[in-house]
């Protein structure tokens, strides 16, 4: 879900049509595989078994497996730390850019591009707590509420880079963050209360923080500008505005500077109609209470 710079660099791709989207994810899929390929061939090199790397490494001897076999994808520290243990000369970390687009479902590729490069970045949700501001057992809640069921790799994978693309949040200079949700996303208790506590109370935190305004936009309101659904607007450095927006597992990245606006004048109107910030942490705060 909506759910990843300067202008010196390519304009991230508009989102792929369904078969685009599965020929992209295949590509992923032989990128992870080629990786885990030649850490087993480095690691045997080495003369290492996956016990003892993995003990060096910090991950049990299944989890190395997962990584060599292209079942999980190893994070940017775990690559470079396999590099150093393995003596590869680079050889492990030359990848690190592949693996960290291949980690994300083929349509939203170009989105978590942006993301690294937003200065200002505007959401507005209707169906699920947007995924920058989700908690793990939120984002495993949803992802186990796909149809067909996802496997436990594929759902180890997207957790782990839903949660990595939080560090947005931590950036510096800090990026302008607004989100407005509908009330309908708040009432609906994926994973259960205890899950639900946690996303709850971790709206509270981010809420809090100088950069952010969470809004929410009540079911009673009789105006609503967002009748067309779920959107987010993101500004560059270089002052270009993109416009995303997916459903069912297929996006559209806009880079037409004329939709941009025209959603960013959109989502101003969408603001003006929910509930202010200050008003927005007390409604969550009433939801919380009443759990």
């Amino acid at each position: 879900m909506a759910e990843e710079r300067a202008g010196a660099e390519p304009e991230p791709e508009s989102g792929p049509g369904v078969d685009a989207g599965r020929s992209a994810d295949k590509s992923g899929q032989g990128v992870v595989a080629a990786f885990g390929q030649s850490l087993k061939t480095l690691r045997t090199r080495a003369g290492m078994e996956r016990e003892e790397f993995g003990k060096r490494l910090g991950y049990s001897a299944s989890t190395i497996a997962s990584f060599e076999q292209g079942r999980r994808i190893p994070p940017p520290r775990a690559i470079d730390r396999s590099d150093e243990i393995l003596d590869a000369g680079g050889l492990l970390t030359v990848w690190k850019d592949q693996l960290e687009k291949a980690q994300y479902p083929a349509f939203f590729q170009g989105m978590a591009q942006l993301e690294k490069q937003a200065i200002e970045l505007l959401a507005y949700d209707t169906l699920v707590v947007n995924g920058l501001l989700q908690t793990e057992g939120y984002t495993r809640a949803l992802l186990n509420n796909r149809r067909p069921p996802l496997d436990v790799e594929t759902i180890e994978q997207r957790v782990t880079a839903r949660l990595a693309r939080q560090e947005i949040f931590d950036r510096y200079p800090a990026p302008f963050l607004s989100f407005v949700m509908c009330e309908s996303v708040l009432r609906r208790k994926f994973g259960g209360s205890q899950v639900w506590r946690g996303q709850l109370e971790q709206l509270l935190l981010v809420g809090q923080r100088r950069n952010v305004e969470l809004q929410v936009m009540p079911l009673a309101c009789e105006e609503n500008t967002g009748v067309d659904g779920p959107f987010t607007v993101i500004t560059r450095e270089d002052g270009k505005r993109f416009v995303y927006a997916e459903a069912q597992g297929a996006s559209v990245l806009e880079t037409d500077p004329k939709p941009a606006v025209l959603a960013a004048a959109r989502y101003g109107i969408i603001r003006s109609q929910a509930l202010t910030p200050r008003e927005s942490l007390a409604f969550i705060e009433k939801l919380l209470g009443e759990l």
